[in-house]
């Protein structure tokens, strides 16, 4: 008997099998034009047209395979190619169109510290993941294993279309620091073995591969609880080359957080925070609404205590309103009356009046958790969640501010069109400076964002936790937006490759100089070590740093 996952994979092949253009190029060449002038390249669009070839005489192309024809008929001459009408052509655009190409891998099921009621347990899954959700099933069907998911991720985006250059790993899975340190050194070295498409004895010979080579690893993201963060930890965090950390908030309300059996308080997120600041982390929070003795009312106000406590200030942020599934303990709960899931009405409310008070420096990653509405028992099973309570911010003269809503995407810009702003905000360890390329007042898209720099200022008159970064400044990250372009290509309107970092880098150097740092650092991703050597800096430890003169 033939598994479902069998089958899909038959079908993705058969989707993606090369299409031979002898004898067939003047016909291919019509349908490229025809899918060129079909904008915006809707499925409906899509599939017209490709119906109307396959009246006369060619198969059913897939968007990988019109993309592979693409290039075929530019290679042979008979097309020029053509950047723009690449990207036009590509599947699923969104997922290239912030700088990056991310690639999402889950680790092996393994036992959680957490005991959670909210969180979903499935044996076949690691902590808090579903089965039948999208990156789960990719998941086991390699059998978790790190190569295989990160080899098959890399040939699904370049097969429609989209750049592998640099690439922003997610890891996925749990609680990242319960996993012994033996299996997570494999897990990340097998995954840049795949990212190099050959194999190293260790993972320091794979970082070195990596930081010259064609796919670059550019970030590196692992989820764990605050709980698990200490400065052992970060080293550890450094040694294997991670420079983002998502870590569950959940709530900031200590009755919550104990009725929900989360195992840690409030105090212990802002230790964790201040850590992770001052190593130089991006810091990724996950806030659920409705949790077993939340309110509406309470939850609003608790998710401005996300930017009122200056020990908290995520730079970006997961929403997730929960979801009740029947496989977790709140299930119990709602059983016997004593939990009650908002409505889909409430939902977007909730999430409207949280949207409102997101900061200018925070990316909004996600609103609402990808489960299968199939899995959801009771409560909110809308999919667009975002997109009504984006509506009903517009509604109301206020929309949303955050990095996400305001990223340049695929806007050609120029540079006289951008000017240099500095948001400062304050931590409980640090002065904060978010330098950001935005587009001007008068121009036909006003407040669209192309590019920033995270500069930490730690406050020297507190011990740091990594005696190495004494008298450092911090340079958590720089990000440039539009297009993943790769690497050495020209711009060509789009925000990449423009010199934007160069000059945010140059901006973060004259504020921390200017504010008496006599050194500043960057944490770099394996990836992007070749890029800050081009700056000044030079790889010292676990940091790259550079001297202020």
């Amino acid at each position: 008997m033939i598994s479902i996952d069998q089958e899909q994979d038959a079908a993705w092949r058969l989707r993606n099998e090369p299409i031979d253009i002898g004898g067939r190029e003047e016909l291919l060449v019509e349908l490229i034009g025809a899918l060129a002038r079909a904008r915006p390249l809707t499925s409906n669009r899509y599939n017209r047209t490709i119906q109307s070839f396959v009246r006369r005489g060619l198969p059913w192309l897939s968007k990988g395979q019109v993309q592979a024809v693409y290039r075929d008929l530019c290679e042979a001459g008979y097309l020029t190619f053509d950047p723009d009408l690449r990207a036009h052509l590509q599947m699923k655009p969104m997922r290239t169109q912030s700088g990056v190409s991310t690639v999402t891998v889950l680790t092996k099921p393994y036992p959680c510290p957490g005991q959670c009621v909210f969180c979903p347990t499935d044996i076949r899954m690691p902590k808090s993941y579903l089965h039948d959700e999208p990156g789960a099933r990719r998941a086991e069907r390699h059998n978790f294993d790190p190569y295989d998911q990160t080899a098959s991720r890399l040939q699904a985006l370049e097969a429609i279309g989209h750049p592998t250059e640099k690439i922003e790993l997610l890891i996925l899975g749990g609680t990242w620091s319960s996993y012994r340190r033996d299996y997570q050194e494999w897990f990340v070295k097998r995954c840049f073995d795949a990212m190099n498409g050959f194999d190293s004895t260790t993972l320091a010979e794979a970082q070195t591969a990596n930081a010259i080579g064609r796919r670059r690893n550019v970030g590196l993201v692992v989820e764990t609880r605050q709980d698990r963060i200490d400065i052992d930890e970060l080293r550890w965090f450094r040694t294997l080359g991670v420079t983002k950390v998502q870590v569950g908030i959940q709530s900031l309300d200590e009755r919550v957080l104990a009725l929900n059996k989360r195992g840690h308080d409030v105090q212990s997120t802002r230790d964790a925070f201040r850590l992770l600041r001052l190593g130089g982390f991006k810091i990724h929070g996950h806030w659920m609404a409705n949790l077993l003795g939340a309110t509406i009312e309470g939850d609003i106000e608790d998710f401005g205590r996300l930017w009122s406590d200056p020990a908290i200030r995520p730079d970006e942020l997961k929403i997730y309103p929960c979801m009740l599934v029947s496989n977790a303990e709140l299930y119990d709960y709602w059983q016997r009356g004593e939990y009650t899931p908002y409505t889909e009405d409430e939902v977007v409310d909730v999430l409207a009046a949280c949207k409102a008070q997101v900061p200018r420096y925070v990316r909004l990653s996600r609103v609402v958790r990808d489960f299968p509405t199939t899995n959801v028992v009771a409560g909110n099973k809308k999919t667009n969640s975002r997109q009504l309570a984006q509506e009903k911010l517009h509604e109301q003269g206020t929309p949303c501010r955050c990095i996400r809503c305001r990223e340049v995407r695929r806007k050609a810009i120029r540079f006289e069109d951008l000017e240099l702003r500095d948001l400062i905000y304050h931590t409980d360890a640090t002065t904060e400076h978010f330098l950001s390329f935005e587009t001007l007042d008068d121009y036909p898209t006003a407040d669209r964002l192309a590019g920033f720099l995270r500069l930490s200022l730690p406050d020297r008159s507190l011990p740091h936790p990594l005696p190495e970064l004494d008298d450092h400044a911090m340079i958590r990250e720089v990000h440039v937006y539009g297009p993943a372009l790769n690497l050495g290509d020209d711009s060509r309107g789009e925000a990449q490759h423009i010199g934007l970092g160069t000059q945010l880098v140059d901006r973060a150097k004259q504020i921390a100089r200017e504010a008496g740092f006599r050194h500043i650092a960057v944490i770099s991703a394996i990836g992007t070590r070749e890029y800050y050597a081009r700056l000044g800096f030079e790889l010292n430890g676990l940091y790259m740093t550079c001297a202020l003169d």
